[in-house]
């Protein structure tokens, strides 16, 4: 194979970057542009506003953070509005399908573009799965949880890490959507958008039945009030502590997975350099805005520590005698679920398109249907995957599973900005020379030269890797300091004062180089500190998921790993026309006679 490892070494390899064009490569056929700012915004506030409102708020509510599950929220929208904007400067660069994907791919490197791209189809599906289980779990609720009693009677599964039976319905609901998206792009929007309007109606109506019937008393009941055998922490507003807040903000950021959902449609929307940016932004605003709400009125209207984790509306509207209330509400979250599920399921076989088209996954997962221009091949392979996964795994595993992802290719973006915000992109050499320049012009711009040049360029990149480790060791020192104590808690201490350290030196360091100078529809502010700021929070966030949590994604990411090795690395398009070029210059040289 002429693309194989024994053609180049392996950092050329595993480094090599997509040369992005807005020329289509001949014969291959184009997605349909048909979506714009309107039809964005509702795929991301449907994509993100689901099981976030109608299921986590009460799990995260009932024995993570109290009543303080609001600032969870909130802490939450913080991590992911830093990302957000970095995604948004992204999009207006590279208006390619792929999302984080194809960003990794332009400005890091080959190897790093497709473990984003595994963990975000691994993240996605997870969620996708996620979504399709808390809406059958609404429906079997709303009906009197037949499928439940009768699953649980004849087909119990005896299986620890699996749920407590096969639930078929949420593999039908998830094949459903599959067959609507797989349908057509503008067709599934227009449904979408439908549903998106019944999720806010149905949201309205518990945001102002709630402030109704809230009482200020369930934020703060103390804990002499928390029945026996309960574990409802310290009482008050905070039960759990600034601990359980933060714990709280790692497993809300699972309801905040769905922005970069805008981000896949690079290639069907119109305008998609401001078109997508605009759209990140304003779904970000609404449903931080419904997530706070819903979460304020959840713990005013009911104590905490008695929430129901699988549907906590419908059975506070049972408990405080309001049927018909409950009936609109299950009914429109049943709906609402339906639409985050779409949005959910949508970007998935965007992400496989994008890798396959590259070479890096199986070549049928990037063919396109002649009628509905959507990869309906890959869409369906999409439900089925989701689709047994929800049928086989509870709520709670699938949750639990979901937001390291994110968090990781969150991560690699805010990065892959740094990066390119210091890239040399000066065709004059602005180089200074080394015999006359002492080392403290390049590393402290002491010359303050305004352009940048290969040694900024460099300087740059030693301190983003210094930054991120050093963000690394304070963060898992950070989530861990409390657990020991003495000496060894006295040593993670004075290592937590060195990375502090490390990483305003790095930042200060940042923000004295030149950066570059480009003409972009939309540029993340305060460049280093909003980048950094990501890094950090999305780092503290992951330290803070279980063992469990990471096990899982290591298997999944092995099994990536080994599709890269075996296939995506010997039939990488982007191998072979590096290859062709290098071939192409080795005829041109002149041969030199004996």
């Amino acid at each position: 194979m002429r693309n194989s490892l024994s053609n180049h070494t392996l950092y050329q390899t595993l480094c090599r970057k997509k040369t992005f064009t807005e020329d289509v490569e001949p014969g291959k056929e184009k997605l349909k542009r048909v979506l714009n700012i309107f039809d964005l915004t509702a795929l991301g506030i449907g994509a993100t506003l689901g099981c976030g409102v109608y299921v986590l708020a009460g799990t995260v509510a009932k024995s993570i953070a109290g009543p303080a599950v609001v600032l969870s929220f909130i802490v939450a929208a913080i991590v992911s509005s830093f990302s957000g904007v970095c995604y948004a400067e992204f999009a207006g660069r590279v208006p390619k399908a792929g999302s984080a994907y194809i960003y990794s791919y332009v400005t890091v490197g080959e190897f790093i573009a497709f473990f984003i791209g595994w963990t975000l189809y691994i993240e996605h599906t997870i969620g996708t799965a996620s979504v399709a289980k808390a809406m059958t779990n609404y429906l079997d609720a709303l009906l009197g949880d037949p499928q439940k009693r009768y699953f649980k009677k004849h087909f119990p599964m005896h299986v620890d890490f699996l749920g407590e039976y096969p639930d078929f319905a949420s593999f039908f609901f998830v094949m459903f959507i599959a067959l609507i998206v797989a349908w057509g792009v503008k067709k599934s929007s227009t449904l979408n958008k439908a549903f998106t309007l019944l999720n806010l109606l149905t949201l309205g109506t518990v945001v102002v039945s709630g402030f109704f019937l809230g009482k200020l008393s369930n934020w703060f009941i103390p804990k002499s009030e928390i029945p026996p055998g309960v574990d409802g922490g310290d009482g008050g507003f905070s039960p759990f502590g600034w601990n359980g807040i933060i714990a709280g903000a790692a497993r809300c950021f699972y309801g905040f997975i769905g922005f970069d959902s805008i981000a896949t449609t690079g290639e069907e929307t119109k305008d998609p350099k401001r078109t997508i940016p605009l759209a990140i932004i304003l779904s970000l605003f609404f449903v931080t805005l419904a997530y706070s709400s819903v979460a304020s009125v959840l713990t005013l209207m009911w104590p905490y520590y008695d929430q129901d984790p699988d549907a906590p509306l419908p059975v506070i509207y049972e408990n405080m005698g309001m049927p018909i209330i409950k009936y609109m509400v299950t009914c429109g979250a049943v709906f609402a679920l339906m639409t985050t599920l779409l949005g959910c399921l949508f970007p998935i076989p965007r992400i496989l398109y994008a890798m396959s088209s590259d070479g890096l996954l199986f070549k049928c997962l990037s063919t396109i249907n002649e009628k509905t221009k959507t990869p309906v091949l890959a869409t369906m392979i999409c439900g089925i995957g989701t689709g047994l996964l929800s049928s086989m795994f509870n709520l709670e595993q699938l949750v639990e599973m979901t937001s390291i992802g994110t968090l990781m290719s969150y991560l690699m973006v805010c990065v892959c900005i740094l990066i390119l915000r210091y890239k040399n992109n000066n065709s004059v050499s602005q180089d200074l020379d080394n015999s006359e320049v002492h080392i403290i012009y390049k590393w402290w711009n002491a010359s303050n030269t305004g352009l940048t040049n290969t040694d900024s360029q460099y300087v740059s990149r030693v301190l983003i890797l210094t930054y991120t480790f050093a963000a690394f060791v304070f963060c898992i020192c950070m989530t861990n300091v409390h657990y020991f104590e003495g000496s060894l808690q006295l040593s993670l201490t004075i290592i937590i004062g060195i990375s502090v350290a490390t990483l305003l030196i790095s930042l200060l360091m940042l923000c004295r180089l030149p950066q570059a100078v480009e003409n972009l529809s939309f540029r993340v502010p305060f460049v280093p500190l909003v980048p950094c700021l990501s890094i950090l929070l999305n780092l503290y966030l992951m330290m803070e998921l279980n063992i469990k949590t990471w096990m899982r994604f290591g298997v999944g990411i092995v099994v990536g790993l080994l599709i890269y090795v075996f296939y995506g690395v010997h039939n990488s398009l982007e191998g072979f026309k590096q290859q062709a070029i290098k071939d192409k210059e080795h005829k041109q040289d002149p041969k030199i006679s004996n």
